[in-house]
């Protein structure tokens, strides 16, 4: 099993559990995560990245870095965050993202998340690189589309790679080839 799905264009790492050690994935899901990636000014999509068509919303040039560290300081700590439609939380035993792609709304209740640090790393034509350390269950497109709104021009992510969740990090992991070897051996 595995310990926190990933977004389907996300990256990174991902930790899996194997035998009696799938015993533990529920601690290691509700542990701390971070990400570093990158969200775009000016445009949003559906799916808050770009699984969907990109929605031109307004020019995004006039927007300062200090404006966007004024809506980033808005999303650190904690927040009610409303998840994606195209998100895997289920709503009367369905997976949204399946009503999503069938047109169907539902409603989507603002859930209590941590943002704990959120840092801009670049800004530059409307792209800007973070890096965000959050409690389980913090959507990074959500933030994306929040900031986007906050500064009146839209947003989406799109890029987002996760490089820690808990005391695991990215740059110790092993790719899944040599995973799946340990596994089997």
């Amino acid at each position: 099993g595995h310990a926190g799905t990933l977004d389907p264009l996300a990256t990174g790492l991902l930790i899996v559990c194997a035998g009696k050690m799938t015993k533990q994935i529920e601690g290691y899901m509700g542990q701390e995560k971070e990400y570093t990636g990158t969200f775009v000014l000016g445009s949003t999509t559906e799916s808050f990245d770009l699984e969907k068509p990109i929605i031109p919303v307004a020019d995004p040039s006039s927007i300062t870095l200090e404006q966007v560290q004024a809506a980033v300081l808005q999303l650190t700590g904690t927040i009610l965050q409303i998840p994606p439609m195209h998100s895997a939380i289920k709503v009367d035993g369905k997976r949204v993202y399946a009503s999503a792609r069938l047109g169907i709304e539902v409603q989507m209740n603002p859930r209590q998340v941590e943002v704990r640090e959120f840092e801009i790393s670049r800004f530059e034509n409307g792209e800007v690189d973070f890096r965000i350390s959050c409690s389980k269950g913090t959507y990074i497109r959500s933030i994306a589309r929040d900031i986007g709104e906050r500064l009146g021009v839209g947003g989406h992510l799109i890029k987002l790679r996760r490089t820690k969740s808990g005391s695991f990090d990215l740059a110790d992991s092993i790719s899944i080839e040599n995973c799946i070897k340990i596994i089997e051996c």
